[in-house]
């Protein structure tokens, strides 16, 4: 059976050809953007690319077309697609009817650390013998790919609140059945579908409805809209957690969160140890800890496996150092994510200087869904270059003033690049914060300074 996967790139998709090719089916796709990670893993599996989205690469006609959420009608390969006749499919509904039947279904949902925490769970999960399947957004750490269909009964998801297909508006989620389920977090994003925050809570709440009562919601005692979600109805045993409440409690032991102290309900578990930092993380390290011990695993004994955790690439993940600067690349896609990563950051080194380059990539940033707070999000950095791309349909400029002189604005990667170099201080510590490509700035901003 030949498949076709459109948008075969992106985090989900590049993950879905992966489980298509383990199945023994031939895999191939086109994209419009291929970049690494996930295009050289794919090229490794065998999985042919193809660059652009053209009528000829669906001819002569797959036996199936795996949609991607980011293909609208008007895009060439969807007219004719359709035109043709073609066979389709979207990416969550094939995963849920191909290979979720039959597994104890693992969904980790949230507007943020779905990747981190995932991964996280993954990992635990191969600690404790149960060789789980997977799909991770993102290429993790702990294993060689994305996305496995593993030997035990669990089936660990990166479960996304975003809609399945233009012919699907329904959350990637909703396809899924899980019987645990992670509820990290829940903000407003993804402006370009949700007009507001109740409009995300009714499709958590959905994902709500379909986890059975013999199953269990891991979900963080310290969300108040993910209360409200509860409040709508809940058939499934809830486990909380959280730093300040909840059944499964961390009790921060360095201001970092490298170091932690776990609690279950009046019971001290043990202490962790581990390269994450950041409350958040503790919070992700939390969620992931209750959502193995659900799945049969013994907590006390996985403790010790947290020190050998390695995040999902793009995740805080250290490039390098040169001439006493270090480079980090993050996924960063909302203002709270940027604000807790930066605060994590500066626990853990003092004084030295914080130097940001953001790129708004995701589309809430592209339509200034959340330009008001891009600013205070950015309190720990002491230095932001900011890549506003001619495109952009909002002034950047009012984030840059927000700054009180912190902050620049460049008009693409080549100036930006130049304006880093030039600034570099050792001991700086640089974040690239974008959820797409960046045109490589990272490794090329790296590179740059390792000439030098």
């Amino acid at each position: 059976m030949r498949v076709h996967i459109l948008g075969i790139c992106g985090t989900f998709m590049g993950g879905v050809a992966a489980l298509a090719r383990e199945l023994g089916l031939t895999v191939e796709g086109s994209d419009a953007n291929v970049y690494p990670p996930m295009s050289t893993q794919l090229e490794a599996l065998g999985i042919g690319l193809m660059q652009g989205y053209q009528a000829a690469h669906l001819q002569p006609a797959p036996d199936l077309v795996v949609v991607g959420n980011a293909m609208t009608r008007g895009n060439p390969a969807v007219e004719y697609m359709l035109d043709a006749g073609l066979r389709y499919i979207s990416g969550p509904q094939w995963l849920g009817e191909t290979l979720l039947g039959g597994r104890e279904v693992l969904a980790v949902a949230g507007t943020h650390g779905k990747t981190t925490t995932t991964s996280l769970l993954a990992h635990l999960l191969e600690t404790a013998g149960q060789s789980p399947g997977f799909l991770i957004g993102g290429v993790p750490g702990n294993f060689d790919v994305s996305a496995r269909r593993g030997t035990g009964k669990p089936f660990v998801i990166e479960a996304d609140e975003y809609d399945s297909a233009f012919f699907d508006k329904r959350s990637k989620f909703v396809h899924y059945r899980p019987r645990i389920a992670i509820l990290n977090n829940l903000e407003y994003d993804h402006a370009d579908i949700f007009p507001d925050v109740a409009a995300i809570q009714r499709q958590f709440h959905h994902l709500v409805r379909t986890v059975p009562s013999n199953g269990r919601l891991i979900v963080n005692a310290e969300d108040t809209y993910l209360a409200e979600v509860l409040v709508m109805g809940a058939w499934t045993p809830v486990e909380t957690f959280g730093i300040d409440a909840g059944h499964w409690r961390a009790e921060l032991l360095s201001a970092d969160g490298s170091h932690f102290r776990v609690r279950r309900g009046d019971d001290v578990l043990g202490e962790v140890r581990w390269g994450s930092l950041g409350r958040h993380n503790v919070m992700n390290a939390l969620a992931a800890l209750a959502a193995a011990s659900a799945a049969g695993a013994d907590p006390v004994a996985l403790l010790p496996a947290f020190a050998g955790f390695a995040s999902a690439r793009r995740r805080m993940e250290r490039i390098g150092q040169a001439r006493d600067v270090t480079v980090y690349d993050d996924f960063a896609h909302h203002p709270t994510a940027i604000a807790t990563t930066l605060a994590g950051l500066r626990a853990s080194v003092g004084a030295a200087r914080i130097v940001v380059a953001l790129e708004p990539r995701s589309n809430s940033m592209r339509l200034g869904a959340h330009a008001e707070a891009l600013a205070p999000s950015l309190a720990d950095a002491d230095r932001v270059v900011f890549l506003h791309r001619p495109e952009l349909p909002w002034d950047a400029g009012k984030v840059v003033d927000a700054l009180d002189g912190r902050g620049a604005t460049v008009p693409g990667v080549d100036a930006l690049i130049d304006a880093l170099v030039a600034d570099a201080r050792p001991g700086d510590q640089v974040i690239f914060m974008s959820n797409g490509g960046f045109e490589g700035a990272p490794r090329r901003f790296f590179n740059a300074l390792d000439a030098g």
